[in-house]
């Protein structure tokens, strides 16, 4: 997006409409990792630099703060997007009649036991810290 001819607004509703639905499409069932949520957090903040352009602030002294970014963007994060997905098709899920496929896979139990060392997340476990965070 190296055109300066385009105007931001356009290059913001371009990364809103095709970047933004690339990232989040069938988000509602991965689980990320913490080196995942790093990655996507890097990757919104460089594609808002590169639209956006660096912008130095005199009153501090400093460059642009990314509190400044999101609250001229008016728009959530990917992770913030990526959590409310998850917690809709959560709601989704048991709102489900009993014999559906996902909501028995959802509680599922095979009977086996879990392997030697540190657990692994499993996706219920990402749903409930992320509802313990959204309250």
């Amino acid at each position: 997006m190296p055109n300066i001819l385009t105007s931001v607004k356009l290059k913001l509703r371009l990364k809103n409409t095709i970047i933004d639905k690339m990232l989040t499409h069938a988000s509602e069932t991965l689980m990320l990792t913490k080196r995942d949520r790093k990655q996507l957090n890097i990757f919104e903040r460089k594609m808002y630099r590169r639209i956006l352009g660096p912008v130095y602030d005199n009153e501090k002294e400093n460059w642009r703060i990314l509190t400044k970014i999101y609250a001229r963007v008016k728009k959530p994060t990917i992770m913030e997007t990526i959590r409310l997905n998850k917690l809709c098709w959560f709601g989704h899920v048991q709102r489900m009649e009993g014999n559906r496929i996902s909501k028995r896979v959802l509680y599922m139990n095979l009977g086996t036991t879990r392997l030697r060392g540190r657990p692994r997340n499993r996706w219920q476990d990402g749903v409930r810290e992320n509802r313990r965070i959204g309250g």
